[in-house]
């Protein structure tokens, strides 16, 4: 059965309290096994017996609006995905060791084109980003919340739906969830 990785937007933020208790009730009363979560900040760790990963995802936003009265946001990513994006170099080591935070948005659909060039509109002596697939990485040499781009806001910038992670979280969620095999 496929393991995944659920990072959703709106849990624990601007007002939107939700217990890991019941979040994980949430994803057990959608019928999916071995659920666990992990930090509270929305990262739920499954597995489902089906492979089709927006359908999950839209499964997911179904219950958690019918259990938490507000939408929620929700990509998928396998665990084997979670460990290619912890293995991605986006940037260059050097500057890497003199940054404030590097994320990693994630999005429903591959980054356009059009989107790419949003983004990389916002690139400044403070922040670099890069898009990959369907994420998009930031790099800022300050602090996040000091960040000119912080305001602005990955959505925003992607005229997308996302969430962002820290890269702190997405190499603890590989330490913890290894692959198998």
């Amino acid at each position: 059965m496929p393991r995944f990785v659920s990072f959703l937007r709106a849990i624990n933020v601007g007002g939107h309290t939700v217990t890991m208790a019941d979040l994980r009730e949430v994803f057990v009363g959608a019928g999916f096994d071995g659920v666990e979560t992990f930090i509270a900040s929305g990262n739920v760790i499954f597995d489902a017996r089906a492979k089709d990963a927006t359908a999950i995802e839209r499964r997911i936003e179904a219950h958690l609006h019918k259990s938490l009265g507000y939408e929620v946001a929700t990509f998928i990513r396998t665990v084997t995905e979670v460990h290619a994006i912890a293995r991605y170099k986006p940037f260059k080591e050097s500057q890497l060791r003199s940054a404030g935070a590097l994320n990693v948005a994630f999005l429903a659909e591959p980054v356009t084109a059009a989107a790419a060039k949003s983004l990389l509109a916002y690139r400044s002596d403070t922040d670099d980003f890069h898009v990959h697939g369907r994420e998009a990485y930031w790099l800022t040499a300050t602090r996040q919340s000091e960040s000119p781009f912080f305001k602005v806001g990955m959505e925003k910038a992607l005229k997308s739906r996302a969430t962002v992670r820290g890269m702190s979280t997405i190499r603890k969620l590989v330490a913890k969830y290894p692959l198998e095999g």
